[in-house]
């Protein structure tokens, strides 16, 4: 394993194009799950210049008519919640703007054959709804137990949504991107070889003088949250690099759910099994599995026995059971903890159906919209929120593996 190298991840902020759907598309899971806990959501979303459009398959109690389909009522306080979130973002521009945007909705019915094989019947379990591979990840290179380039490419997008919501300048937009590349010795970040930061502005900011100004204010950013003496030289240092970024968000580019897989899991640092979070319910494992997988590799870190682990899981679509658990600890096992010992001990901790998944984590709840900007992974607990990135494991799986 290499102790000495150099490595990139990118973080998108809240008001990129693919994000606004990413949290719009988690605002209608919400809103479901809000009615009904066993809703079944698959939603996606397509922004673009001044328009908004929805599709999937959902099934929820309460809001659907005989046949099926959204009542009236439904429709209009979807609509309201994809407005809202809009606007909580803070898109009030004539290209892309919450209140003016024309928005159509074509959720209809989840297909019947999908949902014989994940409900329950019998003695038939809840089956996963669909087939695929999951991972999670962890390593100690930050507190939260996430790669040091990603934790600092989210805290500085986090800091830009501050400042603006905030108001503490008034020229920042909604869309932004960053770049951290981190210079690694014996395994360890120990500095920042390049930052790249791209801010919509106002037009304000639309001149050599206003440019200035800006990467001033980026170049304080990246000090207050970098450790100190990260910081590279100013030609390792990019702001915008083409020039003027004044058109920007779902006007300049059109967004998709699902586009930032790797910006919501681990940086590039851990493989991804491709399905993306946002937009659908827990029974979907493409969610709830990459969750558990990532709860456990956390809990095995977080508990001494490792410096990084990676854990796969498998399923088939209808089956309860995961067809495989595979964990790798990349050569940084300590007191002779082996992958094989974890291979047994983890599945006896959490059971790894969909079902049990859901009831150890609590996903049946509306918790999801906060998931969809900043990473669904190296958050802080709260309440509901983000419970797969608690620790609550650590004893149990000591006293497992010395039993």
């Amino acid at each position: 394993m290499r102790s000495n190298y150099i490595f990139t991840s990118e973080s998108v902020s809240e008001g990129h194009p693919d994000k606004v759907a990413d949290q719009i598309s988690d605002a209608v899971v919400d809103l479901f799950l809000t009615k009904d806990p066993v809703a079944r959501v698959a939603c996606e979303t397509l922004v673009t210049t001044q328009r908004i459009v929805l599709a999937g398959e959902i099934r929820c109690a309460g809001i659907q008519d005989e046949g099926g389909e959204l009542t009236p009522e439904a429709r209009t306080e979807i609509e309201q919640v994809v407005r809202d979130t809009v606007k909580r973002i803070g898109y009030e521009q004539s290209g892309f703007h919450w209140q003016t945007a024309a928005f159509s909705n074509h959720l209809h019915p989840q297909s019947a054959d999908i949902a014989q094989g994940v409900d329950e019947s019998g003695n038939k379990d809840e089956g996963a709804g669909d087939q695929g591979i999951m991972f999670g990840y962890a390593t100690d290179e930050t507190p939260d137990l996430l790669p040091a380039t990603l934790y600092y490419s989210h805290r500085i997008l986090e800091r830009l949504a501050h400042d603006r919501h905030a108001k503490v300048v008034d020229f920042l937009e909604p869309d932004a991107k960053s770049q951290v590349t981190l210079q690694y010795e014996n395994g360890l970040p120990v500095r920042a070889t390049a930052l790249v930061l791209s801010t919509q502005h106002s037009s304000a900011l639309s001149n050599d003088e206003g440019q200035a100004r800006l990467r001033d204010y980026v170049k304080g950013v990246f000090a207050d949250v970098l450790p100190e003496g990260w910081l590279p030289g100013d030609e390792a240092i990019f702001v915008n690099p083409t020039g003027v970024f004044e058109i920007g968000g779902p006007d300049g580019d059109a967004g998709l759910t699902g586009r930032k897989i790797i910006v919501d899991t681990y940086g590039g640092a851990s493989p991804h099994g491709g399905g993306a979070f946002s937009g659908k319910d827990p029974t979907k494992v493409d969610r709830s599995a990459a969750y558990v997988a990532r709860y456990l590799a956390k809990n095995v870190v977080a508990a001494g026995l490792a410096k990084r682990c990676t854990i796969q899981l498998s399923y088939a679509i209808g089956v309860a059971e995961p067809l495989s658990l595979y964990v790798d600890l990349h050569g940084t096992e300590q007191n002779g903890i082996s992958a094989d010992r974890l291979e047994q001990v983890l599945p006896t901790l959490v059971r790894l159906t969909p079902k049990g998944i859901r009831t150890h984590l609590g996903l049946n709840k509306p918790i999801y919209q906060r998931t969809a900007a900043y990473g669904h992974f190296g958050r802080t607990p709260d309440g509901d929120y983000f419970s797969w990135e608690r620790t609550d494991l650590v004893d149990r799986l000591r006293q497992a593996l010395t039993a």
